[in-house]
């Protein structure tokens, strides 16, 4: 798969700087729309919406209708693949998912081995309707959960304060638990194929629980089950470009991007600015990393903030984005007020 070089996302994430960083949002397809809101209620469910392709793509291009971002990110969860793995999942209004819990060895032996990637044939039919709406500058982004973070939710059955069930399990059972991610590496590697040959120019490997975990467990659950899914990837598309984001990790970044080999990651806002330019943006680009709250605030604390992000990581390799995903309360006029600002 070759890679267009007029689109400045993917140019970034292939080794150059841009004078103006591309600029995406996490969760930009989301609740802080209207058009996005009315979409849903059509839909139904929110697992209905990721799994009607026409509407998963209205949605997917709803943000870069409006903003013009650099990168639409295809709208799914990270919990697909529970589901292509025969398990229950499903989402109640205000609570989150809910998964059948896998919270002993006698319940892990059930699990199946492979996916029916089947079940996901709307993800990728989506992302070849939104590639084929898309400009050719602007980049498509594919996407799963780093098996750590999905497995969090599927030993629990549900997110926690600090998914206390999963590190318990692994503590406990670990041989067990090794089965969950062992089975989430090959299913995500297949999944993530999937979306390059449905149009994805680029993925992300989400790892939102990351910084959870002490160094040893981070590096055993973290680290190593990313590293095998770079690899499988990259196996069957050699210049695949692939951004890690390991919420969290602080300290344990440069480590992160030396084993896993990701062409790109993704900082949240308590990063450290100058350790990031010294240890991390020396060797890949680096997204982010304005702190959701600030897109609230809106006004001069704004400015501000993304005149920081500008001025800690402009000299370098960066895509402007958020350090995490986008609130639902984030008032329109002030994604605007970012854009402006970062474009200059």
């Amino acid at each position: 798969m070759t890679q267009s070089a007029t689109k400045p996302f993917i140019d970034v994430l292939s080794g150059q700087r841009e004078a103006i960083p591309p600029v995406w949002m996490m969760r930009q397809a989301g609740r802080y729309l209207p058009e996005y809101r009315e979409a849903r209620a059509r839909a139904g469910g929110f697992l209905d919406l990721c799994f009607n392709p026409e509407l998963a793509a209205e949605v997917t291009l709803q943000p870069i209708q409006r903003f013009g971002f650099d990168a639409a990110i295809i709208f799914s969860d990270i919990l697909v693949i529970p589901y292509a793995l025969g398990r229950s999942v499903r989402f109640e209004i205000g609570e989150g998912p809910r998964l059948e819990p896998l919270d002993d060895p006698a319940k892990v032996a059930t699990l199946a081995g492979r996916a029916d990637f089947g079940k996901l044939a709307p993800v990728f039919e989506a992302l070849r309707i939104v590639r084929g709406a898309l400009e050719p500058k602007i980049a498509l982004i594919g996407f799963c959960g780093a098996p750590w973070t999905v497995a969090t939710y599927m030993v629990a059955g549900q997110g926690t304060p600090d998914q206390g069930p999963a590190r318990m399990m692994a503590y406990r059972h670990p041989e067990a638990f090794a089965k969950i991610i062992d089975v989430l590496v090959e299913s995500s590697i297949a999944y993530l194929l999937a979306q390059l040959a449905a149009g994805a120019n680029a993925l992300q490997i989400f790892d939102t629980w990351a910084g959870v975990l002490p160094p040893a467990e981070f590096a055993r659950w973290s680290v190593e089950p990313t590293r095998r899914i770079v690899e499988g990837v990259r196996a069957k598309v050699p210049d695949a470009k692939i951004i890690g984001f390991p919420r969290g990790a602080g300290a344990q970044l440069p480590g992160y991007v030396e084993a896993t080999g990701v062409n790109a990651v993704s900082i949240d806002w308590t990063a450290e600015p100058a350790f990031i330019r010294e240890r991390v943006q020396t060797r890949v680009a680096v997204q982010g990393n304005l702190d959701p709250l600030v897109l609230i605030s809106g006004g001069d604390a704004l400015d501000r903030a993304v005149d920081d992000v500008l001025a800690n990581f402009g000299e370098g390799r960066l895509i402007f984005n958020l350090g995490h995903g986008i609130q639902p309360e984030t008032p329109i006029a002030h994604v605007e007020q970012m854009l402006k600002r970062v474009r200059g």
